[in-house]
C-alpha cells in the first residue's frame, strides 16, 4: 500500500459560520505539564469546508483531514454530532 496515508479526525465545536461553504471549529484537548504534573487546557483552531453549508453556531462536529482547498482549508466536514 504504498501511497496510503491514515487520515486524521477530530471532534470540535463551531465557532464561526458567516462565510459561505467555511465553518471555523475549535478543538479542545488536555495536555500534562512536565514540570508541575497538572493538566492544562490546550485549544486549537481550524477552518473546516462546509459544502452545503449546514454547521450552526455552537454545533459538535467531527472532521477529516483532506488535501488543500484553499490557504487556510485542510479539513472537511463528516457530520454533526
Amino acid at each position: 500500500m504504498k501511497g496510503h496515508r491514515i487520515r486524521k479526525k477530530l471532534i470540535g465545536t463551531v465557532t464561526r459560520d458567516s462565510v459561505e461553504t467555511t465553518t471555523s471549529i475549535i478543538v479542545e484537548r488536555l495536555t500534562k505539564h512536565k514540570k508541575y504534573k497538572k493538566y492544562i487546557k490546550k485549544r486549537s483552531k481550524y477552518m473546516v469546508h462546509d459544502p452545503k453549508n449546514i454547521c450552526k453556531m455552537g454545533d459538535t462536529v467531527r472532521v477529516i483531514e483532506s488535501r488543500p482547498i484553499s490557504k487556510l482549508k485542510r479539513w472537511y466536514l463528516l457530520e454533526i454530532i
